[in-house]
Formats: structure tokens, sequence, C-alpha cells
């Protein structure tokens, strides 16, 4: 993904789920789920975009948020983001992390 194309979904008013994956990484594979998941359950709140980072389009987002390890999501509002974790995360704990930054978006 190119970066101006990243800059224009993560500048939305609502909140934006950011997957940073690599297609061969089992760990990738295993969060697809409850990501889906995710968006499904709580789509009033919140869009998903995925970036591959084994794509030469997506080099300049992988430097620019020094992503060294995947599955790495971010949570961003107006272009802020607002949380980060790396590795796998249940469906309960990110959940709980969109409920928890909801409010941002009432303002």
């Amino acid at each position: 993904m190119r970066r101006e194309d990243f800059d224009n979904i993560i500048s939305a008013e609502r909140l934006i789920i950011a997957d940073f994956y690599a297609s061969r990484s089992g760990a990738c594979r295993a969060m697809n789920s409850t990501l889906d998941r995710v968006v499904f359950a709580m789509s009033e709140l919140t869009t998903l975009v995925r970036i591959d980072t084994s794509s030469h389009t997506s080099s300049e987002l992988v430097r620019r948020y020094n992503i060294s390890s995947v599955p790495t999501i971010m949570l961003f509002y107006r272009g802020d983001m607002l949380w980060r974790h790396s590795g796998i995360i249940s469906f309960e704990r990110l959940c709980s992390v969109i409920r928890r930054y909801q409010t941002v978006s009432a303002y």
C-alpha cells in the first residue's frame, strides 16, 4: 500500500485498525479470523486496513512505523495512532481496546 493511500484511510473520522502482516507468517494467518470477527462485531465503530509488509509498495510505511515484527496492529483516529500491539491478541482484548477508544471518535 502506498503511503498516500494509507494516510488518506487513517485520516478518517472513525477508528481504523491497521494490520501490518506478512503472508508467510503463521501468527499473521492466525490473526486473520480474529480481526475479521472484530470488524464484524464492531463494524459501526471501526474499519480494518491490511498492509502486507512484504510488498515493495509498503516498504515506506514499514520504515515509517518501525515495523520489526508481525503481526503489528495499530489503532488510528484522524491520522493519530492511539494504540499499538505486536503479536497475537485475543478477540476479547482487541474489542476491549476499541471500546476504550470509541469515545475519542465522539469529539
